[in-house]
């Protein structure tokens, strides 16, 4: 059996995808829940290194074992005639499939909470007055590597104006990303999230 045949056959494949969309579900739960929290931006970051180490790991996991009815063994170990890596295959399949469904569904759910207008009742005194978002940084600086000591910029304003109790409502992260480079007016985009206030900028870091 080639190479490429044998990491299909030992799962490695479907193992990294299952790894990759669970990751991004949990980042996306992890945006949400910790900007509600007001937790520091670093929170964040550290909970994606751990993801970001973890992938390899999980591969390196799958290449070299192989759930049996008995349990947890060495690939090696286990007789080809009795492998189920077949069925475990279908099991990775569901688990891959439920959290697309879930992705999708967060998208629909994100989008059209984020584009939903304010009820007709509210005034804009009392629907936008103490509300604001903060659209992603443009990373103004010549090395593209810049761009992620813009976001934290980013990342660190969020968790400042979210401990303010003056402010009714501060847009997530998450919500404001699909802003990034977008040639929408500022007035269109703050009736799209429903705030009063929109702040963007751009940054770039000094060697």
């Amino acid at each position: 059996m080639t190479f490429f045949g044998e990491l299909k056959r030992r799962n490695v494949f479907r193992v990294a995808i299952a790894y990759l969309v669970v990751a991004w579900l949990l980042m996306q739960i992890a945006d949400v829940v910790l900007g509600n929290i007001a937790a520091p931006a670093w929170v964040f970051q550290v909970l994606l290194l751990f993801l970001s180490i973890g992938l390899p790991i999980a591969v390196i996991f799958a290449w070299a074992f192989e759930m049996t009815p008995e349990g947890l063994k060495r690939d090696r170990d286990v007789d080809r005639s009795k492998s189920i890596t077949s069925r475990t295959g279908r099991k990775l399949d569901r688990v891959i499939i439920g959290v697309l469904a879930i992705a999708v569904i967060y998208f629909a759910a994100d989008k059209w909470l984020g584009n939903r207008s304010p009820d007709a009742g509210d005034t804009p005194a009392t629907a936008l007055e103490k509300s604001i978002a903060v659209l992603p940084f443009s990373n103004r600086s010549s090395l593209a590597d810049d761009i992620h000591f813009v976001d934290g910029m980013h990342d660190d304003i969020l968790t400042r104006l979210s401990k303010l109790s003056s402010l009714d409502k501060v847009i997530s992260r998450t919500s404001a990303e699909q802003y990034r480079d977008s040639d929408k007016p500022l007035v269109q985009i703050g009736q799209e999230l429903g705030v009063a206030t929109i702040l963007e900028g751009g940054g770039a870091a000094r060697r």
